[in-house]
């Protein structure tokens, strides 16, 4: 096989099945141009039994570095030799880097998520009460960035409460510096008790246009309600938080930071992550 041409672009990818629809080759073109990198993203289609062996593919066609997404982010994890303390908290792995024959895998998920709540909602975590719905692997990439924010408590609600005492336990003693001075606490969605200035829905409820069982009294007066999913239109979760008094916000923006994230970490240079999640939104 032909050596890569060292004057061409940098090659890059997000690996998915499915992956038509995905936007990130539309957000790291945007941030290429904002920035002069000559780079170029592609979409990859991985075949279910076969990520592992398109990731080589592509690092030996001279790939830099790599998104994951649904279903090979578990996959990503076990493939790299090397993982961000984020990546292992989150057990899955959404950024990949190549170089010197290593693979780096790193979890940008919830960063972004932190950093779009904190820095557009304008929603502090420091010294709050927050409500993560759901204890899958959205809420295990989210669960470090958030703890880091060192919130007044966090409270991990749950269908199946045995799943999230089960996270709290392992995650508490994986990274006992992380939730130090937090107050954690695990319950079922039916048995949420007290409100919360941030309530995070990282089920999947949205995707099928359910809302999750909360009661109506959990936000806080002038709470925020963070939907991980994005739209045109607003969740039902986000609906049915606002006919109760909360602010609401999907993950758009997330979407934008973590890619923002990804990016930096490729090429050392921040891209104007607000003016991308303003040309997303008026696309949608």
């Amino acid at each position: 096989m032909n050596a890569p041409d060292s004057s061409g672009p940098d090659l890059y990818a997000v690996f998915g099945n499915p992956i038509a629809h995905s936007k990130s080759p539309r957000i790291h073109a945007l941030f290429a141009a904002q920035t002069d990198q000559h780079l170029v993203y592609e979409k990859r289609l991985a075949p279910l039994d076969g990520f592992a062996a398109s990731v080589q593919e592509f690092i030996a066609a001279g790939g830099r570095g790599a998104n994951v997404t649904v279903p090979f982010k578990l996959q990503a994890h076990d493939l790299a030799d090397t993982l961000a303390p984020r990546a292992q908290a989150a057990g899955a792995v959404n950024t990949l880097i190549f170089a010197d024959g290593q693979v780096y895998g790193d979890n940008t998920d919830g960063q972004g998520l932190v950093s779009d709540i904190v820095h557009r909602a304008g929603q502090p975590i420091n010294g709050q009460r927050v409500l993560v719905l759901g204890a899958g692997g959205a809420t295990r990439g989210a669960l470090l960035p958030l703890l880091e924010q060192r919130p007044q408590q966090l409270t991990l609600a749950n269908r199946t409460l045995s799943t999230a005492q089960e996270l709290l336990t392992q995650f508490s003693a994986q990274f006992p510096e992380a939730g130090r001075g937090v107050t954690l606490h695990a319950c079922g969605l039916s048995d949420i008790q007290g409100q919360f200035d941030l309530v995070i829905n990282a089920t999947s409820a949205s995707l099928q246009a359910a809302i999750p069982p909360i009661p109506e009294n959990c936000f806080a007066n002038g709470a925020l309600a963070y939907d991980m999913v994005y739209g045109k239109e607003l969740t039902p979760f986000l609906q049915y938080a606002q006919q109760h008094g909360a602010r609401a916000r999907d993950g758009l923006g997330m979407l934008v930071e973590q890619a923002a994230l990804a990016f930096f970490l490729w090429r050392k240079v921040k891209p104007d992550s607000d003016a991308v999640y303003h040309t997303l939104l008026s696309e949608l």
